[in-house]
């Protein structure tokens, strides 16, 4: 019998796989990640190095910080005069993901100037969740521009969000997951993996190039993880997740008692803007203004303030309810950070790795995305701490329920049985 010819074998063996479709698919999403995280990756930088920018100026001139009042009216006119009227901030962006909301061109620009005004004048918020919106924002109307389809569209969107936040934080493998698996708990748009992953490291490597420094914490000392470090860790984790929830309640009900006791857009920034400045000097320290990062450090080295953990709740509520721009990221990880040092402080752990533990264990809760959590902590930290990180993520996750920063964030398969639930958040 004759042998049969060994390539003819092969290609009639072969699965039907459309190769050069596939190709072609990789060669476009290369193009359109890379596009979208140079773009993103430039505005981004520009957008971090300005925020630094105003923070060093207003911790040499605190002077400005009662200012913010007036900062406040131009902040809605600006938004008024670009007629938006109800901004739904990073909600907008999910739903864009969800299902097909159109994102206007004049988001970036709205979000880049307001939240750089928030932070020259002391008030209280993050960067990174004004980043998402921003990049969502660009990602979106380039989509439109490259006439995508509408899931291709929502697919570039993302490349955005994770192109955004790893140009601000440094952190690509947190940067291209937590696009992925923000919209909807329990579900990851793997669909989008490799122009997330594509945008989210040629925006680090643009935003480095730029002078747009990576963020990163020194975790140096970290014990053996033995049965007793792990119910340590395991409480800490509990407590942030509760920890969690009342920052996600508190930032809530300040934006709806705003809204009910002011419905005027100016005089409610106006009054919010008073309150902050009233209570950053009745705090005689300058530690809740801004986004706190030099907080963050004094946590890690365990010298932060006892009560830092609520008061920067308090100032961050005053601040985004009254519709002052910026995220609430950072100071979700600032909360944690402060908590942890707290805890280290009053059972003599290692102030280093029980901030960390916090940051993680509060990140988690807040935005329910577990897989972004671990990585941020491996990104910022080291993978030294692996067990304490692993531990606390889990724990946050379970025990946060179904709260989140964010309405729009759907929770589509339960967080304790298996099965199927589309539910709102808290």
């Amino acid at each position: 019998m004759e042998n049969p010819n060994p390539i003819n074998y092969i290609i009639e063996h072969m699965p039907d796989v459309d190769l050069l479709g596939r190709i072609r698919v990789l060669f476009r999403w290369l193009f359109l990640g890379c596009t979208t995280g140079a773009v993103v990756g430039f505005i981004g930088a520009l957008f971090s190095r300005a925020i630094s920018a105003v923070t060093a100026f207003r911790t040499e001139n605190d002077l400005i910080i009662p200012v913010l009042p007036f900062a406040g009216l131009f902040i809605v006119l600006l938004y008024r005069g670009c007629r938006d009227y109800d901004d739904e901030g990073t909600n907008l962006v999910i739903q864009s993901i969800q299902e097909g909301r159109i994102l206007p061109a004049t988001k970036a620009p709205l979000i880049f100037i307001s939240t750089t005004l928030t932070h020259l004048f002391g008030g209280s918020t993050g960067r990174e969740s004004a980043a998402l919106q921003m990049g969502g924002s660009i990602g979106y109307n380039l989509g439109r521009l490259f006439k995508l389809k509408e899931g291709n569209i929502k697919i570039i969107t993302m490349c955005g969000m994770s192109a955004a936040f790893s140009a601000l934080f440094g952190t690509p493998l947190t940067s291209a997951f937590m696009a992925m698996e923000i919209e909807n708990v329990g579900v990851m748009y793997y669909s989008a993996l490799v122009p997330c992953v594509v945008s989210a490291l040629t925006a680090k490597g643009l935003a480095k190039i730029m002078g747009a420094g990576a963020e990163q914490f020194v975790v140096s000392i970290v014990p053996e993880f033995t049965p007793y470090h792990a119910v340590a860790t395991g409480i800490l984790a509990i407590l942030c997740a509760i920890l969690s929830v009342l920052f996600c309640d508190v930032l809530k009900f300040a934006g709806r008692s705003y809204k009910k006791l002011l419905p005027n857009p100016y005089i409610r920034v106006f009054v919010g803007g008073c309150l902050v400045v009233a209570l950053t000097l009745l705090s005689g320290s300058r530690y809740y203004n801004g986004a706190g990062m030099d907080v963050i450090e004094m946590a890690i080295q365990g010298d932060a303030p006892y009560e830092a953990f609520i008061l920067k709740i308090l100032f961050t509520a005053l601040t985004l309810g009254a519709g002052y721009k910026g995220g609430e990221i950072v100071p979700a990880l600032y909360i944690g950070a402060t908590f942890g040092c707290l805890y280290s402080q009053l059972f003599g752990f290692n102030p280093a790795l029980c901030a960390a533990v916090g940051m993680g264990a509060l990140f988690c809760g807040v935005t329910n995305c577990p897989i972004s959590s671990l990585f941020i902590c491996f990104e910022l930290f080291g993978f030294k701490g692996m067990p304490y990180y692993l531990l606390a993520v889990a724990f946050s996750y379970t025990f946060s329920g179904y709260h989140s920063l964010y309405s729009s964030q759907k929770i589509m398969y339960s967080k304790y049985h298996n099965k199927y639930i589309n539910r709102e958040t808290k």
